[in-house]
């Protein structure tokens, strides 16, 4: 099991930037299906993005892609995500996930997070006002 933990969650006016940061309990070098998801309430959860097969590339969600960036510092055993031109709509308490160590993503972007992810961070809080 991998414990995870976010941070860099804030308030910030619309078209600002964030990086949040999810920092892994142990070696990262085996984390194969690592991502970010967000969800805010009465709404379900949402992926935002993954690395997959190996962490040679990230996914991301349509609503996310050419604003957010998903990147690893393997050393620092943490994964990022870079949010830019934020808009109110990205109001939302962002998770961190992990599949087990040395277990590839199971199936497309959209499949259920259950599938792949056995690890959860509680989250960290991004507000975003217009």
């Amino acid at each position: 099991q991998v414990h995870l933990v976010e941070s860099g969650g804030d308030s910030v006016q619309a078209r600002g930037s964030l990086r949040l940061s999810c920092e892994a309990s142990q070696d990262a070098t085996r984390l194969y299906c690592w991502g970010w998801f967000r969800q805010s309430p009465g709404k379900a959860r949402e992926v935002i993005g993954r690395f997959s097969q190996e962490g040679q590339f990230a996914e991301y969600a349509d609503s996310v892609k050419g604003r957010f960036t998903i990147s690893r510092d393997i050393g620092k055993r943490t994964l990022y995500l870079q949010m830019n031109s934020l808009k109110p709509d990205d109001t939302a308490r962002y998770y961190c996930a992990a599949a087990p160590p040395g277990t590839m993503c199971i199936g497309p972007l959209s499949a259920d997070p259950r599938t792949s992810f056995d690890d959860w961070g509680q989250g960290t809080q991004v507000t975003v006002s217009s």
